[in-house]
């Protein structure tokens, strides 16, 4: 379905160019008219919007509560808990901060002037008041919190459902199987709402031709390539700080992970390649409760690419509508990424999720993200594939760190009867009596 979804995205996209160029070419010497016709045209891109906020609330809830929930409560959990949530803490500041500079250095945004549809063009800077804004993150309703879509309240709330659920024990098992449940069936409603996407793609693409003519699309070739320019970077600074950990050995992790990046790379999802990563990482030498712990809540807590996305496109947005943002505004909007990233599992075009809620956050057009959606889908394999890479590093760092990294066995060597799971008995697995675990660790 991914690949036909992907197909449909980019025949959206292509007649999305044709229709727009021969609108243009008929109505482009009327103003009003061309924006009425693109009006109509960008309809099916604002369907597609009021469905991703549909989702934002539930999705953001229900995966920073499970994540939280698998955490336990034993000293061994916690203690690479809070290295695993350290590295990531760190390495989110340094995938938002490298965003934020490559899109202030290159300005792909600039010189689009785009309209905005609402009346106010310009940054309500009364939300940016810093006590009002410290004191709007802690919700008084959960309710109207999910109503508003407020993000960082929602966030909030979930750390402390997440948390008291830990807490509780065997008796709030129940109540992590529903949110479990509830993460599946938000994943499934997230693959609707992405099938919308080839028709948001084709009105967003018809709309901004219809009005502007062909030459908008350069903007699109210039985003895109000085993404991965940045993109690049990151995973030198990734791959760099594995290094100072892991020495040479950094160099073969690559090597045993290039499968999982390959497939995150084509299918634009983590998702799909998580049961290849785990194998790797097994055969690498990370004992499977390491990555067991580790690799799911990297999946919701440390997403590099996703990150270094947010920042790009939010601040891109606001370039292309002519808004200028201070750099202080820009910090802020920073570390509300930073914390609004947290909730959104690795699913496809998450992103896009973040973006929107940022942009509302800081009334900001939100309209914004239908004109990047044409090219998401080729941004998003790119984001994906450095989340996966981004995780490895991370879930073989803190496996070095507890003293418990073992000898990789050779590449070449396959296990085509044994899934992960079930050849990491053979490594320090979940099932150790506990009073192995200290040997173990130190061996």
């Amino acid at each position: 379905m991914r690949n036909r979804l992907t197909a449909f995205i980019l025949i959206g996209m292509v007649l999305g160019v044709i229709t727009g160029f021969v609108a243009n070419l008929t109505v482009g010497g009327d103003e009003t008219l061309a924006k009425d016709v693109a009006g109509y045209f960008h309809l099916l891109a604002d369907i597609f919007l009021h469905l991703i906020k549909m989702i934002i609330a539930p999705l953001v809830f229900s995966t920073l509560v499970a994540g939280i929930a698998h955490m336990g409560d034993s000293a061994a959990l916690g203690r690479i808990g809070g290295r695993a949530l350290a590295w990531f803490i760190i390495a989110s500041l340094i995938s938002l901060t490298l965003g934020l500079i490559f899109v202030n250095f290159f300005a792909p945004g600039e010189g689009l002037n785009l309209v905005r549809s609402g009346a106010d063009a310009g940054v309500n800077t009364e939300a940016l008041n810093f006590r009002d804004f410290i004191l709007h993150v802690f919700p008084t309703s959960m309710v109207g919190a999910m109503a508003e879509n407020s993000i960082l309240q929602i966030v909030v709330f979930s750390l402390f459902v997440g948390v008291a659920l830990t807490a509780i024990g065997d008796r709030g098992k129940p109540i992590v199987t529903v949110i479990e449940a509830m993460v599946e069936l938000m994943l499934q409603v997230t693959g609707y709402v992405m099938r919308v996407a080839p028709f948001a793609v084709f009105g967003a693409l018809a709309s901004s031709v219809t009005v502007q003519g062909l030459g908008v699309l350069k903007t699109y070739g210039a985003l895109v390539g000085e993404f991965y320019i940045a993109l690049f970077c990151l995973w030198l600074l990734l791959c760099g700080a594995g290094a100072i950990f892991l020495g040479k050995r950094m160099f073969k992790l690559v090597r045993y992970v290039r499968e999982p990046i390959l497939i995150a790379f084509s299918t634009a999802s983590s998702e799909a390649a998580y049961p290849k990563m785990l194998e790797q990482l097994d055969r690498f030498g990370v004992p499977r409760r390491i990555y067991s712990f580790v690799l799911p809540l990297g999946y919701s807590f440390n997403l590099d690419g996703s990150m270094m996305y947010a920042t790009f496109a939010t601040i891109f947005i606001a370039q292309a509508y002519g808004i200028d943002l201070p750099i202080a505004t820009q910090i802020t909007i920073l570390l509300v990424l930073m914390v609004t990233s947290k909730g959104i599992a690795a699913v496809p075009r998450a992103s896009l999720v973040v973006v929107a809620a940022t942009l509302g956050q800081f009334d900001l057009p939100v309209e914004g993200v239908a004109f990047i959606l044409a090219v998401d889908h080729f941004m998003d394999m790119g984001r994906t594939a450095t989340n996966v890479l981004g995780n490895a590093i991370a879930t073989s760092v803190i496996t070095k760190w507890e003293g418990m990294l073992e000898v990789e066995e050779p590449i070449e060597v396959e296990h085509p009867k044994a899934p992960a799971h079930t050849a990491a008995h053979g490594r320090a697995g979940l099932d150790l009596a506990p009073d192995m675990v200290e040997d173990d660790r130190k061996g």
